[in-house]
């Protein structure tokens, strides 16, 4: 794992350093000699007794003992190198830039277990292979560019894509996004972005460490320590976002229930990330703009004024703002009046504030202070000032300086004018600031930020299941799907209501269990997967005679073994399911029932264990959630039962952790009851 020889080594060997700085041996031993590195540097190379000034070492045995060694030769000889090194000179740190290993073919995959073996046995450390390296300040250990100037204040950032990291550092810099840390790992052999992640959060330091920290992942293979360290490092203070790449399936693996084709691997990730606090983001711009907006003051409401000189600019932020549940409130006080007053005539201040094209700086201070302080229906101001390209506008930049670090709202600056002003955005990035050249960026960056709740708690109460119970049913169960009657004893155990029913083999049984539930009945097929499908399910039978008539039909169905008889009730139908994901866990998905969840897909997820605040949370994002209050007349449901059902199917596959998949649909809601109408459970031991 990470080591102090990684950080921070007293000595650095490159095996296979050159001259020729076009080559990764090259480059990368001028970038540790352009950054400095104050320790001892070595060099290997075969045909050359000195490289770039420093003596080299034809031989690895030659060597003295050394920290840290980064290789940059062919990937055959990596293995014998690193074995030399780890048993003779000492050293517990490797960074490997060769490529050539398991991401090439089956042999290569042969000579990165060796390696990662060898770093093993001496509990070494081994970023790569196939990347671009490290940079920390205590070494500037990469071969590629840029290497921004390093800032204890800025960004920590780990990428599995070393050209990726390159591109992101390169949208970051220009903007005025600080690094303070920048780990490439490659084909993570041994340590992966969740291991950095780890050491991150076990190393935090309160005074030194980064609060921001930015992950590019391209497989997540440590699902639970990624929550673990990522809900740790936020609850200690930090902000954490991520682009999770390669989410797009070529379609979602054949699945036999709604749950198994609504929760793809990628639905998995989006629950992690919510679990943990992480903000997710699509690319590499929108990952800069969220790094951004964490590098200013944490935005304590959604309330935004728009303050500009330019009317376009300031109604497309309007729209992305308002479009994703941020909110840009009408100003209309005496103080607003009074800071008409102090404006040019046919300025508005009833937000956004446009100060118009001839506006000064002295206005823009005087817009800012009256915000700050006398307009409390704000939580924070974005202000968009470019330039007509008719005179210098530093003056209005250092207004905007010197407010951002004296007001109590947070200030977010929009500075299109990169070119035309180029100069002066230049010299406010230099202050200290970061710059967001596009409103819309902007916009959505800080709706990421606002709608990602912080990381669930760690203390979970789990509400009390009759693990007994179904421990036995899931101890007799075999792979499939469950007879219905282990289905209604895993319900009935759990503590999830369902409907009276009763499964009928004969014509006697389905008229005794047509006396004792009473009409309108419901009558099912079981044996099949998809009962409607086949035409195996009666709605609404109110006689004998269709009790009858209808067990004689759906008994002559493909695959039916019985049927399912229940009363016919109505109420809101409502989805609960879950899905068993590979390194995963489970995850809990809810939603509308019926055939509202294949028309709509309206569907929420969350990775057990779930707490009861993630329960209401799933709900309350449901794009149909204000059908649960009840529309045009309609009764509403509980919601608090729901919620409870979906801690209780949480709880239950913790007990039951061979589910596969569970489907409750339709469960019937009603204003004083949920009753699970329809349920199937899948086993894969």
């Amino acid at each position: 794992m990470i080591n102090k020889e990684l950080i921070n080594p007293r000595s650095i060997v490159v095996i296979g350093g050159s001259n020729d700085t076009s080559k990764p041996g090259g480059k990368v031993l001028k970038n540790l000699i352009d950054g400095h590195f104050p320790g001892e540097l070595y060099v290997t190379n075969l045909k050359e007794s000195e490289v770039q000034g420093i003596r080299s070492y034809s031989d690895v045995a030659e060597l003295p003992d050394v920290d840290l060694a980064i290789l940059a030769i062919a990937a055959r000889f990596v293995p014998d190198a690193v074995d030399v090194l780890a048993h003779q000179k000492g050293t517990r740190a490797f960074i490997v830039l060769s490529a050539g290993f398991s991401e090439e073919s089956e042999g290569g995959a042969a000579l990165e277990k060796r390696l990662v073996d060898i770093v093993n046995e001496v509990d070494g450390a081994l970023i790569g292979p196939n990347c671009i390296g490290v940079l920390t300040p205590g070494h500037h250990s990469v071969f590629t560019e840029p290497i921004p100037k390093l800032d204890p204040g800025g960004c920590d950032f780990v990428s599995g894509s070393g050209a990726t990291a390159c591109f992101i550092m390169e949208a970051g810099i220009p903007k005025g996004l600080s690094f303070a840390n920048v780990f490439s790992v490659g084909n993570s052999a041994q340590m992966g972005v969740e291991e950095v992640v780890k050491y991150w959060d076990e190393s935090f330091d309160p005074e030194y460490s980064s609060r921001i920290k930015l992950l590019y992942i391209e497989d997540i293979s440590k699902p639970q320590m990624l929550l673990t360290h990522a809900a740790s490092l936020q609850r200690k203070g930090c902000r954490i976002a991520a682009v999770k790449a390669g989410s797009s399936e070529a379609g979602s693996r054949a699945a036999s229930s709604h749950t198994g084709a609504l929760a793809s691997p990628d639905v998995a990730v989006d629950a992690l990330f919510r679990k943990a606090g992480i903000v997710r983001c699509h690319g590499r711009e929108d990952l800069v703009a969220v790094a951004s907006v964490f590098s200013y003051p944490r935005l304590r409401g959604k309330r935004l004024a728009v303050i500009t000189h330019a009317g376009g600019p300031a109604v497309m932020l309007t729209d992305v703002l308002s479009e994703n549940g941020l909110e840009v409130p009408p100003i209309d006080s005496a103080a607003s009046h009074e800071l008409l007053t102090h404006l040019f005539p046919g300025s508005s201040v009833g937000n956004p504030i446009d100060f118009l094209a001839t506006g000064t700086a002295e206005q823009l201070a005087i817009i800012l202070d009256y915000t700050d302080k006398y307009f409390d229906n704000i939580d924070g101001m974005v202000v968009i000032f470019g330039t007509p390209g008719l005179f210098p506008v530093y003056n209005v930049y250092d207004v905007l300086d010197q407010k951002m670090r004296t007001c109590r709202k947070p200030i977010f600056p929009v500075l299109p004018s990169i070119l035309t002003a180029k100069d002066e955005v230049d010299a406010f990035i230099a202050k200290g600031h970061v710059n967001f050249p596009d409103e819309v960026m902007l916009g959505k960056a800080l709706a990421r930020v606002c709608n990602t709740l912080p990381p669930s708690r760690e203390d979970i109460v789990v509400p009390k299941v009759d693990r007994p119970k179904i421990r036995k049913v899931m101890d007799a169960a075999g792979d499939g799907y469950l007879a219905p009657k282990a289905v209604q004893e895993l319900l009935d155990a759990a503590g999830v209501s369902r409907v009276t029913e009763a499964i009928v083999r004969s014509d006697r049984e389905a008229l005794k269990a047509a006396e004792k539930i009473g009409f309108p009945l419901v009558m099912k097929v079981t044996g099949p997967v998809h009962k409607s499908d086949v035409g195996g399910v009666a709605l609404n039978v109110k006689d004998i005679e269709t009790v009858n008539r209808e067990f004689e039909r759906m008994m002559q169905i493909r695959d039916t073994t019985a049927v399912l008889m229940q009363p016919m009730l109505e109420g809101v139908e409502l989805f609960a399911g879950a899905k068993r994901e590979d390194k995963f866990g489970h995850m809990v998905l809810c939603g509308m029932g019926g055939i509202f969840i294949e028309v709509l897909k309206d569907v929420s997820t969350g990775l057990c264990p779930l707490t009861i605040e993630e329960a209401f949370e799933m709900i309350d994002s449901l794009k149909s959630r204000s059908m649960l209050d009840g529309l045009r007349g309609q009764d509403g449901i509980d919601v608090d039962h729901f919620a409870d059902i979906l801690v209780r199917i949480s709880a239950l596959l913790e007990a039951a952790p061979e589910i596969f998949e569970m489907d409750l649909n339709p469960l019937l809601g009603k204003e004083d009851q949920i009753v699970a109408v329809d349920a199937r459970v899948n086993v894969v031991k």
